[in-house]
């Protein structure tokens, strides 16, 4: 909704007025629940300054606005005829036209309010002004404010904008003399052709992030070769051929973005460690872009976080997630919905993985009702596989805290969850759950639900060599006496030891550290002492080296 707010305020002066109310009165139906969410995701100082716009004006009109704001506001769920019960002097033949002009007002009291943070903001104002110019024939004042325009553009490598300044200058040239007509046409000529190059080269290499990233979300990492084969063909296919050679911090972002994407995909995860720091870098040798993208910026801190967590990179972990936690209270995030709530997803998501890897699962979960607490509050806000992400991460602080009804608990929330995304972690989502039953002793469950998960994921292609070896373990296992059950353990241990180096049978150790499970098993004792006492072996390692 946030996004969608931003958008729709970012480019509020290019839509007809007519145009505007035409779009929102077809979409009419849609936006009563959406006008409910924006008046509900408003702060206080949102909320104080649309009063302050909306009551220069004194028209009935207006007054009936800020009624059915103040009664949008005191709702805890949208239910219409809730709502005109509250509001006597609006009848419902009316409420669809006051939805519509109370949405157009909020969307534009917020463009006021936000215009000094947002640089695009900033640029449309600017190229607004000088097409109000141009069209009152003032011409060497409208290109004095595009030359301004153009000039914080470039700086901020706004491309896509220039390109829009580029033709008001061209228009001006072509139908009123003005200053050098010559060199001015030469000059305009060259900026538009560099311009359309760039740009062009952004879209390519912006496109393979994108398509490559929507890949991992749909699928999750490869899950054979036949997969790992398929994703190198398509960036054979589609990285330009001169990619290497871009300069640009947009064709660079995207091209690191890319590799990062790509590597992440088929677990090399070297390489999605050094693209994901290239990324970072990026930033930090170019220190305005991370006001200008700080979305990028807070993604590729916490790229870098996950390719710690998959080397057990202790040391860099740590002075990563310390930048991170710094950059997250500034006022650039603090104060925006967006950045402030995409950092808490992130930083939470780390802050996890990082129990996890020390086995340090009880001291984990103190964060638990605060994540459960914020979760609530921005619950507008996160889409569903951020939400999956946090309930696994969570299940798993419970699992390795031996709490495993609750664990149980988390992942229903997965399990039932009817979406088209991550079959991978729909898939550990049920493993895990499974393994959860066998800790509790639910053995007269275990064999309906081995039987259950090992459909689902074949069904989704997901059954790794590993996983085949669990399954049979699990249905053994059934059939044994509990005294018999270590030594069938150790027999299986040896087994999965030897898939620790293969690439295809990694993602498992990633979702689930099963070797670490099994190892608890073994030796007797509980797994969140055996992971941290690897983490302490390879700390000893590191001191000694």
């Amino acid at each position: 909704m946030f996004l969608l707010r931003l958008t729709l305020a970012q480019n509020l002066q290019n839509l007809d007025p007519s145009g505007f109310y035409e779009i929102l009165f077809i979409m009419s139906n849609r936006f009563s629940d959406s006008l409910f969410q924006l008046v509900q995701s408003l702060e206080k100082s949102e909320k104080r300054n649309f009063k302050l716009y909306i009551k220069r004006s004194s028209g009935n009109e207006d007054l009936k606005i800020i009624e059915l704001f103040d009664a949008l506001d005191k709702l805890k769920e949208y239910d219409e005829a809730a709502l005109l019960k509250k509001l006597p002097s609006i009848k419902k033949p009316q409420l669809s036209n006051i939805k519509v002009h109370l949405y157009k007002q909020l969307l534009a009291s917020l463009r006021l309010l936000k215009s000094a943070d947002s640089i695009d903001l900033q640029l449309n104002e600017q190229f607004d002004y000088a097409h109000i110019l141009y069209k009152k024939g003032l011409f060497s004042q409208s290109l004095k404010l595009l030359d301004k325009a153009k000039e914080t553009a470039k700086a901020n490598q706004k491309f896509n904008f220039l390109t829009l300044v580029l033709a008001l200058e061209k228009r001006i040239e072509m139908l009123h003399i003005t200053r050098g007509m010559q060199s001015r046409a030469e000059q305009l000529s060259a900026e538009t052709i560099e311009i359309t190059r760039r740009i062009d080269m952004v879209a390519k290499l912006s496109n393979l992030a994108l398509q490559l990233y929507s890949w991992f979300i749909k699928n999750g990492h490869a899950r054979n070769e036949k997969d790992e084969e398929a994703v190198k063909q398509f960036l054979k296919d589609q990285l330009p051929s001169n990619a290497e050679e871009q300069t640009g911090f947009y064709e660079k972002l995207y091209l690191f973005q890319s590799y990062s994407w790509f590597a992440f995909i088929c677990q090399d995860f070297l390489i999605y460690y050094r693209y994901s720091q290239k990324w970072v870098d990026l930033f930090e040798e170019q220190p305005l872009m991370k006001r200008v993208e700080t979305s990028h910026y807070i993604k590729g801190l916490h790229t870098l976080l996950n390719a710690h967590f998959d080397l057990r990179n202790f040391d860099k972990f740590e002075i990563t997630l310390r930048q991170f936690e710094a950059f997250a209270k500034t006022e650039r995030v603090v104060d925006h919905d967006n950045f402030r709530i995409q950092a808490f997803i992130y930083i939470t998501s780390a802050k996890i993985n990082q129990h996890c890897m020390l086995g340090t699962f009880k001291a984990g979960l103190l964060l638990v009702p605060s994540i459960t607490e914020k979760l609530t509050e921005y619950d507008l806000f996160i889409d569903n596989h951020r939400i999956m992400v946090l309930n696994y991460k969570i299940a798993t602080l419970y699992f390795g805290s031996e709490d495993y009804g609750t664990c149980i608990d988390y992942l229903q929330k997965i399990i039932n969850e009817q979406v088209d995304i991550r079959d991978d972690l729909q898939s550990y989502a049920r493993l895990l759950h499974l393994m959860s039953h066998f800790e509790m002793g639910n053995y007269e469950l275990m064999e309906y639900l081995t039987k259950s998960v090992y459909r689902f994921m074949a069904k989704k292609q997901n059954v790794t060599v590993l996983e085949e070896e669990m399954f049979k373990f699990l249905r053994h296992s059934f059939q044994l006496p509990r005294h018999k059950l270590r030594s069938e353990l150790e027999i299986f241990l040896e087994k999965i030891k030897k898939f620790e180096k293969n690439r295809f049978e990694t993602r498992a150790f990633a979702y689930l550290d099963i070797i670490s499970w099994v190892e608890a098993k073994v030796y007797q004792k509980p797994m969140a002492t055996i992971i941290h006492d690897k983490y302490l072996q390879s700390r000893k390692r590191i001191v000694a080296a």
